[in-house]
């Protein structure tokens, strides 16, 4: 059986190609799994799996934990803002702490960019990046491009479009990685307040009108707009930033042909999208959603298969 060239999955930019395409065939076929009226397999029966999260979440968590479940795993659920962080805990003592009660594998989301690559130098488990600060956010781009793969067949050659909030997105850097790495052109659209200095370094083009990226693009995966991670202003107005860069049902069908829609969730409805574009036949975000199940539930299979080894 073919195996990940990784340890971790701690960002996009330490997979390769062939990495991406056995996560997709694994993913493939757990898809199948959880669509059965029993959902769970037994494969990881003997591991257990520490969801760490120290920021907010409840989609990536919810999917995390879920895929665990399918897989048979022993999950325990550790939420920082109610733990011994708050206390002073150093990352390094919490996560110990929580391995000292025999933990294989640890899923983890943290607001300081790095976080993961940190802890797998400090620590003896295997260690899935769950999003850290506005830096990567791997499983997010694997379901992303997956989700692209089976609505249009495959990922190379297409034309992708990243629009929002670039500069505050961990989904956008992974995006741009995963869809370089299979053949994509990408390209990100925005407010220039949001888009940062060093994308032009990664070989993504800068469009700053909506409708001239929509026209080149096969797929628009749109960003919400991360007023958390804000400490100035970045734009005049919501409803300004809407008028430019959201989505509406009119603009789509401007175009002179069907584009894809999608989004990480959760969506500003009315924001960067309109409800009726995000329950259109166009949108696919509740498959990424399904879709991100299957991927997580292929990414912990094919890490946990090297702890057996």
């Amino acid at each position: 059986m073919s195996e990940l060239s990784v340890d971790h999955l701690l960002g996009i930019k330490y997979l390769n190609k062939r990495d991406i395409d056995l996560i997709f065939e694994t993913a493939d076929q757990f898809k199948e799994v959880i669509n059965r009226p029993i959902k769970k397999v037994p494969s990881l029966r003997d591991i257990t799996i520490a969801n760490l999260f120290f920021e907010n979440s409840t989609r990536t968590k919810l999917s995390f934990e879920l895929a665990e479940k399918r897989l048979s795993a022993d999950v325990i659920n550790f939420s920082a803002s109610q733990s011994s962080v708050k206390k002073g805990e150093t990352l390094v003592d919490t996560v110990k702490n929580i391995l000292s009660m025999k933990v294989d594998m640890l899923v983890m989301r943290h607001p300081n960019p790095g976080a993961g690559v940190f802890l797998s130098k400090h620590v003896d488990a295997r260690i899935i990046n769950a999003g850290d600060g506005a830096h990567e956010h791997p499983t997010q781009a694997l379901l992303d491009s997956y989700s692209i793969r089976e609505r249009l067949g495959e990922v190379k050659g297409k034309n992708v479009v990243i629009v929002g909030d670039i500069l505050h997105s961990r989904v956008a850097l992974s995006n741009i990685y995963a869809l370089q790495l299979q053949g994509a052109n990408v390209k990100v659209c925005g407010p220039r307040t949001l888009i940062p200095k060093y994308i032009e370094a990664l070989d993504v083009q800068v469009e700053t009108n909506l409708k001239k990226a929509l026209q080149w693009c096969d797929v628009a995966n749109m960003l919400r707009v991360q007023n958390e991670r804000m400490d100035i202003t970045y734009f005049p107005s919501t409803r300004e930033y809407t008028q430019q860069f959201g989505i509406n049902k009119d603009l789509l069908e401007s175009l002179n042909k069907e584009i894809v829609i999608m989004h990480p969730g959760p969506i500003n409805r009315g924001v960067e999208i309109t409800s009726d574009v995000a329950d259109s036949k166009q949108a696919i975000i509740l498959d990424q959603v399904e879709n991100g199940v299957a991927i997580r539930m292929a990414v912990i299979y094919l890490l946990a298969s090297k702890i057996k080894q």
